[in-house]
């Protein structure tokens, strides 16, 4: 984790020295929430071995779950866990058809439970009020208010760091093993390991809807305003490019994919102002661009950007991956 940790400090200075102090805290802190929603891709993906294009949706339903609430007056120490639970029901309930299905069969099952719930939001307009969305009031308790690009940088990067210290310690643990049983061989693992193959994976996507519902609460109270739109399938896929990218194998993995998913269209931005001409201005450049790169990152690094540390391979030695 040093590595990603020293590379977001280095960011945050040049930030801070070339765009201010807000805006390098507010993209460190959207790098945080990322991560945490990484993580649990890297526990059901990398660890379990199971392909879920639904991530969005249980960010989604962490999202809507805290937005309730706090608008509702509940504190955060009842509201955060509130949504992180959600999220963990949703997991659990995405997971079922893994008792039958796997591979690309089961895949489409998650994506058939991401546009379910994209639609029950959509639809639900006394609660969720459709694609008007809603407004989500400031992070708030005893008093305090935590409404600075500064405060949710550091709020962020605090969840960020006890839900890493969780997962690693999962990893290292039985149920880590066991994911990686599974990963590896289904029936060997349920054969000569004793492992319960379902239990594995529902806890693999429960421990991953969780990380997803806390994400989706900060992510709520960062951006300040949530709609369907913005957990639909593109950030369910985008959140998938992430794992890949950053090494889905690898709980560092979660750290680098975010940085990249992050800083990636600044960097395009940037490049698109000193294109000449009617380059700079045509249409959907940026995600031609985006794609472009994604592509080459993956070719150029198909295990992920985590995969050339060394530490990190001694820890893959070692059976934590982390």
């Amino acid at each position: 984790m040093l590595r990603p940790l020293l590379l977001i400090a280095a960011i945050l200075v040049l930030g801070l020295s070339v765009l201010g102090a807000d805006y390098a805290a507010g993209q460190a802190t959207l790098v945080a929430t990322y991560a945490i929603a990484g993580l649990g891709l890297v526990i059901i993906v990398g660890q379990a071995g199971q392909i879920t294009l639904g991530q969005g949706a249980l960010v989604a339903l962490g999202a809507y779950a805290e937005t309730l609430l706090a608008m509702r007056g509940v504190p955060p120490v009842l509201s955060v866990p509130a949504a992180v639970a959600l999220g963990a029901a949703g997991g659990a309930l995405a997971s079922l058809p893994a008792r039958r299905l796997g591979g690309l069969y089961f895949a489409m099952s998650t994506l058939a439970f991401a546009l379910i719930v994209e639609e029950m939001l959509v639809r639900w307009t006394s609660l969720t009020r459709g694609g008007a969305g809603l407004s989500v009031p400031t992070l708030s308790w005893g008093g305090m208010r935590v409404d600075t690009p500064l405060e949710q940088m550091l709020v962020s990067l605090a969840a960020l760091m006890l839900a890493w210290l969780a997962c690693r310690r999962l990893l290292a643990g039985r149920s880590g093993r066991a994911w990686r049983a599974v990963r590896e061989d289904e029936v060997a693992a349920a054969e000569a390991c004793g492992v319960d193959v379902a239990a594995t994976k529902l806890r693999a996507f429960v421990l991953g809807g969780a990380l997803a519902g806390l994400a989706g609460a900060l992510y709520a109270h960062w951006i300040g305003f949530i709609s369907p739109e913005q957990f639909g399938l593109m950030f369910s896929f985008e959140l998938l490019m992430l794992v890949f990218i950053g090494g889905a194998r690898h709980l560092s993995g979660a750290l680098w994919g975010a940085l990249v998913i992050v800083s990636l269209p600044q960097l395009i931005a940037l490049l698109r102002d000193v294109l000449p001409g009617e380059w700079s201005r045509s249409a959907g450049l940026e995600t031609v661009l985006f794609g472009a790169v994604i592509v080459a990152m993956v070719l150029l690094r198909p295990q992920g950007l985590a995969s050339a540390s060394g530490g990190a391979q001694a820890s893959v030695r070692k059976g934590t991956e982390d």
